[in-house]
This record gives C-alpha cells, structure tokens and sequence, in this order.
C-alpha cells in the first residue's frame, strides 16, 4: 500500500477519533484536540491527492475511498456542529445535496468516459469550507475549553461569535451552490444524454 492511500486511510480512522473529542466533555479539553485531530485530517487530504499526482501513485483505491473520506470528514464536523446548535441545519443540507449532486455527476459522466475534474470554483468551495469548520472549531474551543470569551470580554461577545460562525457556514453554502450550478452548467448536458 502506498504512501497516499495510507494518509487516506488516517483521515478515515481519524474521523471517529473527532467524533470522539467532540462529544466526551469528560476528556479534558476535548475540543481542542477535536481540533487539532481535524486539522491533522484535513493535512492528510491535501497531501494524498499532491503527493499520488506528482509520483504516480493514482490507484482505484485511492480514487474510491479519498473523496469518501473527505466528504464523511466535512460531514461529521457539520453534523457536530448542527447537534451543538451553533449553525442551521440549511447549510449542511445545502452542502450535503451539491456534493451528492457531484458524486452522481461522476458517475454518469464516467460511463461515458469523461471526468468531473476539479475546477477552480470547487477548489474554493473546499477551501473556503475547510477554513470555516476550523474556525468554527478553534472558537468552539476558546470558549469551552479555555472560557476565553468570558474573560474581559464585552457583554455581546456571544452575539458576536455567533454571527462569525454564521457568516463563515453561509459563505460556504454560497460557494457550494455556485460552484454546483458552474458543475451543472459544465456537465449536465451528461445527463440528458442517453447515449
């Protein structure tokens, strides 16, 4: 087994490990590590897929189980995060929906020989939702594991936060939806074809 799909199997195995931190409040400041294990995946997602391109290293496993690892971690943080209350459930909906929309985009198109490539507004889509669920993470952590938010901090510190969560989390639904649409736009005509 390679070097690639093994960072692909340590994201898969690091997914219920997050889990893990997010919800045992007894494990002492568990959603730091949450964080910092999420961190460490979200690495391994930008180091398979660089590292199989650039040696050769493109195997049917890893094409199979990355981009599954990679939506489950995107997934299991905003699940969290919805189970936490801090955002809606609308943008995990919205996230959820283009990514299968993709995914069966991919299959149809892979029939017919051709490939859903990743262009430059999926590439900001991810990153963009990447740096949304750290940052929600990281803020997550500073007020329950370090209660930073309440030391000298002015009254509507809350109200703030809050509206940093939500901004970032609906930033990234925009993104999703465009990038979905430019995806439709490039390939559905795919799906009319029964050819």
């Amino acid at each position: 087994m390679n070097l690639p799909n093994r960072l692909t199997i340590l994201r898969a195995v690091l997914i219920p490990v997050f889990l893990v931190f997010m919800y045992v409040r007894a494990i002492p400041y568990s959603y730091t590590i949450g964080l910092f294990v999420f961190v460490i995946a979200s690495l391994t997602d930008a180091l398979d897929g660089h590292i199989a391109r650039k040696q050769g290293l493109v195997t049917n496993f890893g094409k199979f189980l990355d981009p599954l690892a990679d939506k489950a971690l995107v997934m299991a943080a905003l699940a969290v995060f919805v189970d936490l209350d801090i955002i809606s459930a609308i943008p995990f909906i919205i996230i959820i929906a283009r990514e299968f929309m993709v995914s069966g985009l991919r299959l149809v198109t892979a029939d017919k020989g051709v490939v859903v490539a990743a262009g430059f507004s999926g590439k900001l889509k991810t990153a963009v939702t990447m740096g949304a669920l750290v940052l929600i993470l990281l803020l997550i952590a500073l007020k329950n594991d370090f209660n930073w938010f309440n030391i000298n901090m002015p009254d509507n510190t809350d109200r703030i936060v809050s509206i940093i969560e939500q901004s970032v989390i609906w930033l990234s639904a925009l993104l999703t939806v465009i990038s979905g649409i430019i995806y439709l736009k490039g390939y559905g005509k795919y799906i009319n074809s029964d050819k």
